[in-house]
């Protein structure tokens, strides 16, 4: 069994708050070079241009690749053969943001009532944490920022049974033309597919976590991942939503068992900077 004291991970979730905002993956880094080498449109490779730029500043600055630098998302896989010790864990998490975003400068945005008294906390606390059980003696930490532009642009619907795949694929690509250049295309879109409303929810979003030139590992929702892809890049929206053949880079679609009388499908778009940071102990 191994032993991990609390107090060990704040300083991870603080590095990987200030990482996850001042650098972008190298897979996003040669998504919007190819992009920039095939987009058709010239505006759109002006903007790819441009964000490539920013992506090298803020790096080179040590500066936030967005002015909304988002709820901080953790995602923990906890091994069932870890032992933590010294405090409370999610205590442990929310000091690690509350420091990354106030020594990384870092915008905070999150507010303490979400209708009437829309104070700012001051440090972007409380994060929103999921935190799944799984075999082994490893703990391994993702902290996914999210803006409010794409996060916005997110729905869940519960759907027809009767309408079937096609209903589903249809919805799919609504949810991302309706969205249009708000989200800040190149977008990632993140499906999730079953479970229940709330589950729904959840997969769209950790789907956003599968590398984006990772293939779906079931073929046949492979096949329909790429066909979606394609559809979403006719839309036309393009980067920035000023017009192109890049629209989004990825899709990516998690699935789970649900009731007989269900069909939830849920969308999470995620933006081009499509921020995260991992840490295994």
């Amino acid at each position: 069994m191994k032993t991990i004291d609390v107090a060990q991970i704040v300083p991870v979730v603080k590095k990987l708050c200030i990482d996850a905002n001042y650098y972008v993956t190298a897979e996003v880094l040669a998504k919007a070079r190819a992009s920039l080498k095939n987009e058709k449109s010239e505006t759109g490779r002006e903007i790819l241009a441009m964000m490539l730029e920013n992506y090298e500043l803020a790096a080179q600055l040590q500066m936030p690749l967005c002015q909304d630098t988002g709820v901080a998302v953790v995602f923990v896989e906890l091994g069932q053969d870890v032992h933590l010790t010294g405090g409370d864990f999610n205590q442990a998490i929310d000091e690690g943001v509350r420091q990354g975003y106030t020594e990384g400068y870092l915008r905070k945005a999150i507010v303490t009532d979400p209708v009437v008294n829309r104070k700012n906390t001051g440090d972007n606390t409380p994060a929103i944490i999921y935190t799944e059980i799984v075999p082994g003696d490893s703990l391994k930490i993702t902290v996914a920022p999210k803006g409010g532009g794409s996060e916005n642009m997110s729905q869940v619907k519960m759907m027809n049974v009767s309408g079937g795949l096609d209903s589903v694929k249809d919805y799919i690509v609504d949810c991302v033309k309706i969205a249009g250049g708000r989200p800040c295309p190149p977008v990632i879109v993140g499906v999730g597919l079953g479970g229940d409303f709330e589950q729904a929810a959840l997969l769209a979003k950790k789907a956003l976590l599968r590398p984006l030139d990772e293939k779906n590992p079931d073929p046949f929702w492979a096949e329909v991942e790429q066909e979606l892809l394609e559809r979403i890049n006719r839309l036309g929206i393009g980067p920035q939503g000023l017009g192109g053949s890049t629209t989004a880079w990825a899709v990516s679609i998690l699935h789970r068992p649900c009731h007989i009388a269900s069909m939830p499908v849920a969308v999470n778009l995620d933006c081009h900077c499509h921020r995260h940071e991992t840490y295994i102990f």
